[in-house]
């Protein structure tokens, strides 16, 4: 498997140790795709991991979607048909990624492709989560705009990180 991440911190502090040839990389949102139109011609063939949420600061508690639909749309548009774009991680608060504690939170896998999602979720087991399938890429929109809501949550009630977890899901879905 060869994996790129693109739109936000890498993942666990030893997830890409564990992940058999994983090459994930991270950026944040910019309402400018050069990074992914210079990316392509190195990821062609091979799937990318889009973690990006469309964050528009200083209103990140408002969800602002791009023209396109989500982000992972805008990403997809960017690198074209050779790439296969999956979505994931967004309502993982990113410093909670960044460590080896555990975390109380559901990872939603995006993607127009199953089998690319397949792998995805595997790399997200393997970073000691539970992913989920959750359909076409077009269904990431709702995962970006949850994470406006989730940070209004944290910001409202102090939490440290509010995630999701999906109820009735058996633990090993995919």
């Amino acid at each position: 498997m060869e994996f790129t991440a693109t739109g936000g911190e890498a993942g666990r502090s030893d997830c890409a140790g564990r992940t058999t040839g994983a090459d994930l990389a991270g950026a944040g949102w910019t309402p400018n795709d050069a990074r992914n139109v210079e990316l392509a011609p190195q990821v062609l063939g091979k799937i990318v991991v889009d973690t990006t949420v469309p964050l528009v600061p200083p209103k990140v508690m408002r969800v602002q979607l791009p023209p396109e639909g989500s982000a992972a749309l805008r990403a997809q548009q960017a690198l074209g048909e050779g790439v296969r774009v999956v979505s994931a991680f967004h309502n993982v608060a990113a410093h909670k990624l960044a460590t080896d504690e555990a975390v109380a939170c559901d990872v939603l896998v995006f993607g127009d492709e199953k089998a690319a999602r397949e792998e995805v979720l595997q790399v997200v087991e393997d970073c000691g989560l539970r992913g989920l399938h959750a359909g076409a890429l077009a269904n990431s929109a709702a995962a970006e705009a949850l994470t406006s809501v989730l940070i209004f949550i944290n910001k409202h009630y102090a939490a440290d990180g509010a995630g999701l977890q999906i109820t009735g899901a058996a633990p090993s879905a995919h």
